[in-house]
């Protein structure tokens, strides 16, 4: 009996570490694609504190040629709230478990999507979907970054 409690606690924050380290991210980082029009070109990088790279390319912020002086690259940090929902959305995900490639390359003038996902252990999970309907739970992360673009303070440097 002394030694039940011993035990049961040892079980019980190995389980909480376990569970806590399989969650953590190093970092996030998405890019999107171009295609034959007016797609969105950027590529976001989330460190696990939060500060973030937003490095636009093209038609991020309006499709007119005059506003190609409002691209370039950005750093912020995401809000804690945005940042709880992002880590939500990857948990949910289960990313180890998808498919490294997703999309039909016989449709042509699909925007693809590039996810690389750096864990706190090392590992790496990369995803790339030709079209950006790998999954439901995929087409949300996506729509997650595009409206950090615009839901978020960013400074630009370059």
């Amino acid at each position: 009996m002394k030694y039940l409690f011993p035990l049961l606690a040892l079980t019980i924050m190995l389980n909480c570490s376990t569970n806590k380290a399989s969650a953590e991210y190093a970092t996030i980082q998405y890019e999107a694609g171009a295609c034959f029009g007016f797609c969105p070109i950027f590529k976001m990088t989330i460190n696990k504190d939060r500060t973030a790279v937003f490095e636009a390319e093209r038609f991020n912020f309006s499709r007119d040629t005059e506003s190609q002086e409002n691209e370039g690259t950005f750093k912020g940090k995401i809000d804690q709230q945005k940042y709880s929902e992002l880590i939500a959305l990857l948990n949910a995900l289960q990313l180890k478990n998808l498919k490294d490639q997703y999309g039909n390359k016989n449709v042509s003038d699909l925007p693809t999507s590039y996810l690389t996902v750096n864990y706190q252990d090392g590992s790496l999970k990369k995803i790339q979907d030709y079209g950006k309907h790998g999954t439901p739970e995929l087409e949300k992360l996506y729509q997650f970054f595009e409206e950090l673009k615009t839901n978020q303070f960013w400074t630009k440097i370059d």
